[in-house]
Order: C-alpha cells, then structure tokens, then sequence
C-alpha cells in the first residue's frame, strides 16, 4: 500500500471542488430563482434552468416513499464514499482517471447528503429536453456522480488492457 502522501487520497481535492460547486450553485438557485415550472429560465432551445426539489433518487426513485427514504439515500452515500475512500488509500497517486472518478463520486454524493440532512430533499435545476420530452431535472452533483461512474467504467477497460499478459503456455 502507498504512503498516504503517494495514495489516491491527494485527489481529494477534487471532491471538495465538485461539493463546493455543487452547494454554491443550488444556493445561487435556491436564492434568485422561484420554485417550480413558472420559475424556468430558458437558456438554450434544449436546456432550462428549473429548480425543483426531489425527495428521491436518482430520476426521483422512490421520492413518493413517505420520507425513510432520505435516510436509506444518506447511509447509502456514506458507505459508498466509505469505499471509495478506502479504494483511493490503497492505489497510488498516479491513478489518475481512477482517483478522478473516485473524488468525483464522493464530492457529488456529499453534496446530495449535504441536501437531505439540511432541506429534506435534494435541488435540481438542470432540465435538459427535446420537443416535449424533459429528462429529469438534475444538478452538479448528480452530473459529476454520471461522470465519476463513467471514468470508473472506462478506466476498467483501459487497465485490463493496460494489464501485462501472462505467459501463455502450451502443452507440447
């Protein structure tokens, strides 16, 4: 195991990066914006600014549950951050995608747990859409759990090739 000055724990910057980000921009939102459909502030022909509260998930899973929910989310994130913190003391500092992904879903996962315990629900502002459709309105914090979790899926193939082959033998 590395040193923790030679550990993926040094990318912890990043994370407080994606929290603070994440916090100031549904402050910003919370602050200048009014809640709901008539609050929408139309950027591009695609894209809105849109706040609105989820009491759930991702794409509002569960958000009609009665309210043990924002509990199950919060203790969900901690172990996961749990994890990841521990997977980025044990690889070295020169993981770079890895820890990057890492420190992504952690500072986005925090910032959602910040949201639950503070407001009982989590702010979302980015609506993305075309025509009619509208995704689900999402924030910072759900982008850079998307991210950090694509890195993680990328970086998984690109290390299995990156792997040295083993020495292949035949019977003769």
């Amino acid at each position: 195991m590395p040193t923790l000055k030679q550990s993926g724990i040094r990318w912890l910057w990043l994370a407080v990066l994606v929290f603070v980000a994440d916090i100031g921009s549904k402050l910003l939102v919370m602050n200048t914006m009014t809640y709901g459909w008539n609050g929408r502030i139309e950027i591009l022909p695609f894209f809105n600014l849109l706040y609105v509260h989820n009491y759930g998930a991702a794409f509002s899973f569960l958000s009609d549950a009665g309210g043990w929910q924002r509990w199950f989310f919060t203790l969900i994130a901690f172990v996961v951050c749990g994890v990841l913190l521990y997977w980025m003391r044990k690889s070295s500092i020169a993981q770079r995608m890895e820890n990057c992904a890492y420190a992504m879903v952690i500072g986005g996962a925090l910032g959602n747990v910040f949201d639950r315990l503070v407001h009982g629900y989590v702010v979302d502002f980015l609506d993305f859409y075309v025509g009619d459709y509208h995704w689900p309105a999402f924030n910072i914090a759900d982008a850079a759990i998307c991210v950090g979790g694509a890195l993680i899926i990328l970086d998984s193939f690109l290390s299995e090739r990156r792997a040295p082959q083993g020495d292949e033998q035949t019977d003769k």
